[in-house]
């Protein structure tokens, strides 16, 4: 039981650690809305994370096998919605600079957060291939329960810390100009990482 939950933080962590588009998206949901918001975005990840853990410990090889072909249009779709997100991003703060505070759009909801970074996160394959690998790696089917505990817990534990740190770079930079920069650096940032999901 404790070397599958080990082996599930391990894992977790693993995973969520490098800091990809998903991370900058949390943050800059953090930074742009509130740590509520970020935090939602953020257990929407790890929700994916979770969700990938179950069909690796379920499915095994079968579900990397099935998801093998689709690999590469999933990548396309993943990156064209981060190369959108980005888009809205820029315009948005661009729109926020010049619009009366009284007028300004309704922030980002907490619902909307969770599902729309849990769907982009489910977008990448990648993931399952990833706790496929160690599951067959680890070479036991006991303890599966405990293992998908782990790496959901690991993996939401630094999606919350990510957001407590956009929340943070929020309240550093509350003024019009600071959120304007940090809106259109992250919007550049995520079209980059986009454009490298293309690429690589």
């Amino acid at each position: 039981m404790s070397g599958a939950f080990l082996a599930g933080v391990v894992a977790g962590y693993g995973i969520a650690v490098p800091v990809g588009a998903i991370g900058v998206l949390i943050v800059s949901l953090s930074a742009r809305e509130s740590l509520r918001v970020g935090a939602a975005a953020g257990l929407g990840a790890a929700t994916a994370d979770g969700i990938y853990a179950v069909l690796a410990v379920a499915g095994g090889s079968a579900v990397a096998g099935v998801l093998a072909p689709v690999a590469t249009p999933l990548r396309w779709v993943g990156a064209g919605v981060l190369l959108v997100f980005a888009g809205i991003t820029a315009v948005g703060a661009v729109r926020r600079r010049e619009t009366p505070p009284a007028d300004r759009g309704r922030p980002a909801g907490v619902l909307t957060a969770y599902l729309s970074i849990l769907g982009l996160t489910l977008l990448n394959p990648a993931t399952v291939v990833y706790f496929v690998a160690l599951v067959l790696g680890r070479g036991d089917a006991g303890g599966g329960l405990w293992f998908v505990a782990g790496a959901f817990l690991a993996s939401a534990s630094w999606q919350l810390a990510v957001a407590g740190g956009g929340s943070l770079v929020g309240r550093l930079l509350t003024g019009t100009r600071g959120r304007l920069v940090t809106a259109l650096i992250s919007s550049a940032v995520i079209a980059a990482l986009a454009v490298h999901m293309l690429v690589g």
